[in-house]
């Protein structure tokens, strides 16, 4: 049997990723101006509160420069602050400005609509899709131990 790259799921997941992200981005960058990085930092301090540039690059699986890059332009912005650790010097602690939190709170609808129309587009379909992304990706999106590892 031969093999079809177009009817390879993880493949086919790759592209409905990449289809889901631009969309949702041309969204963000169009009301705030932002890249992907920096939603995603920005995101994950919205909902995380004070956290460290090493912990947002674990969440938010971007590498560490990049999310360096994005918290640095957003500190300009003045969207976010940055400060040392407590307990260690080594690592930076970024949170949000009043005004980071606005714009949170404004992208949050952004982002609910956004959701919405994707459910929508699935129909029916939305609940099962959304369980099986679940045990895919765990229910706050980290990888989970699965026959899929191998």
């Amino acid at each position: 049997m031969p093999f079809h790259l177009d009817q390879f799921l993880p493949y086919r997941l790759s592209l409905a990723a990449a289809e889901v992200s631009h969309r949702f981005s041309a969204r963000y960058a169009a009301e705030a101006g932002l890249s992907i990085p920096e939603w995603r930092v920005l995101a994950h301090l919205g909902h995380s509160g004070a956290v460290s540039v090493r912990d947002i690059t674990q969440r938010v699986h971007l590498d560490k420069s990049v999310v360096s890059r994005a918290a640095s332009r957003l500190q300009e912005a003045g969207l976010v602050a940055k400060s040392d650790h407590e307990e260690d010097r080594r690592l930076i602690v970024l949170e949000l400005t009043p005004h980071g939190r606005a714009l949170m709170d404004r992208l949050a609808g952004v982002a609910e609509g956004f959701q919405q129309e994707l459910r929508d587009l699935l129909g029916e379909d939305a609940p099962a899709f959304e369980r099986g992304l679940t045990r895919i990706v765990g229910p706050k999106g980290g990888p989970v131990a699965s026959a899929v590892d191998g």
